[in-house]
């Protein structure tokens, strides 16, 4: 996300980035990199590297990439149409003194304050072609990324550090868009991030055919991906809460971002939202204030003590969120759990962000062609159906990888790896029918 959230008191322990992996180059390289909805451009740690870490305390070994070592890399320019392109919309940068030769920098702040700056480059990124039958072939398709030599604020951190972010927001230099005009995919996504401590989850490049998906529309021309958040009930009864304050606007409005580890909602909806908790739990439930964090003690499960929230969204559309995808587990006391509110005000900000605490175990469906999302619950350890009935190859990512991982500056250490291959990433094309890999 590229833009500010308002900071809470309570360090929350425990969470996570969710990531998968790429391979780039030629030879082929391999690149473990955060999942990030709420950011547009493929990038990974270049070498040389300011500020760039070199170890992880994820148990992965970092990778840096070399374009002069890459036999199918080229520096993108900034006469390049391409960059033309992404300088209309801020995401690069060329200095008017810089000669077209120059190459196309970015320099991209996250909204933790963390930022990398690098410049464009093209290569080759591999996939696994899927035949139908299951057969697969080795596939590849030349995309543009950025190559980063500059990080700063958390991004330098070796306890969390991964080698890059995919980002799959809609501008034309995103994977997904590039795949797109390639005539090599829809533009379609998906994502189920597990929420249990193992990790690990489904990401599928093109179009989910599952039972159960209910779509609401996308807010058209936005940099991210905007709902139309209508309402929102606890145990079923309607928050008074003024609707207007999830208008999208400049300044306000909702947005589904995986980057983000919580959930943030607009200032003046906060307060509603964490009374009526409070009054909605079981009587044995005791509630307490930790660090201005509304709490509770427990020794009862979270489902049986505390309310459902369902957000309700434009076309009657409902999106139920159980105790889990709200609260956090902070400590115990003998059989006493301590659980906490893991949704922040977004103090002085009218924005509502859906992290990935409401996100986990739920498949999303990013319908750009259709200009839409849909959700439904679903067993992220589980793979997908998915189908080409537009007629257009797709890739799927299937499955889970276990990781440990520590605290986290935005997001999830979490790794969506496919089930079955051991420790690889496998981008497979799906070429006609619907192909499942229960």
């Amino acid at each position: 996300m590229d833009g500010s959230v308002g900071n809470s008191s309570l360090v929350f322990g425990c969470l996570r980035l969710y990531f998968t992996r790429v391979k780039l180059g030629n030879p082929a390289k391999e690149f473990f990199v955060q999942i990030d909805t709420g950011s547009d451009i493929l990038w990974v740690t270049c070498s040389p590297c300011t500020g760039c870490p070199t170890s992880s305390g994820l148990n992965i070994q970092l990778e840096s990439f070399n374009p002069d070592t890459s036999s199918t890399s080229s520096r993108i320019t900034c006469s390049d149409d391409r960059c033309t392109a992404a300088l209309q919309t801020g995401e690069a940068v060329c200095e008017t003194s810089d000669s077209p030769s120059s190459p196309c920098g970015y320099t991209f702040t996250y909204g933790d304050g963390s930022g990398t700056s690098g410049y464009y480059v093209s290569d080759t990124m591999y996939f696994d072609t899927v035949m139908g039958n299951e057969q697969t072939a080795n596939s590849s398709a030349s995309i543009v990324f950025g190559c980063s030599n500059s990080q700063s604020g958390d991004l330098t951190k070796a306890d969390r550090a991964v080698d890059g972010i995919f980002g799959f927001g809609q501008h034309q230099l995103s994977v997904i868009s590039q795949l797109n005009s390639l005539g090599v995919s829809p533009r379609v996504f998906s994502h189920c991030l597990k929420g249990s401590d193992n990790g690990g989850g489904i990401l599928v490049l093109g179009e989910v055919v599952e039972p159960g998906l209910v779509y609401t529309p996308l807010v058209p021309s936005q940099p991210h991906y905007n709902l139309n958040l209508e309402s929102i009930a606890v145990n079923g009864q309607k928050l008074s809460i003024d609707s207007s304050l999830f208008t999208t606007s400049n300044t306000q409005g909702t947005i589904v971002d995986s980057g983000t580890t919580l959930a943030y909602l607009a200032d003046g909806a906060y307060d509603p939202f964490v009374t009526a908790i409070a009054g909605a739990v079981s009587s044995s439930v005791r509630s307490v204030v930790s660090k201005g964090n509304q709490c509770f003690f427990t020794s009862s499960s979270v489902d049986s003590s505390f309310p459902t929230v369902t957000l309700y969204f434009m076309g009657g559309v409902a999106m139920t969120v159980k105790p889990e995808n709200y609260l956090l587990q902070q400590g115990s006391i003998d059989n006493t759990v301590l659980w906490c509110i893991g949704w922040q005000k977004n103090q002085g900000q009218e924005i509502t962000i859906l992290g990935d605490l409401v996100l986990k175990d739920k498949i999303f469906v990013y319908d750009l062609a259709n200009m839409r999302m849909g959700w439904a619950d679903y067993d992220c350890s589980m793979s997908v159906n998915v189908t080409t009935s537009s007629g257009k190859n797709q890739f799927v990512n299937t499955g889970q990888y276990d990781v440990n991982g520590g605290s986290s500056r935005r997001a999830a250490y979490k790794s969506l790896i496919p089930a079955g291959i051991a420790a690889m990433l496998v981008h497979m094309i799906v070429l006609g029918g619907v192909f499942s890999r229960r």
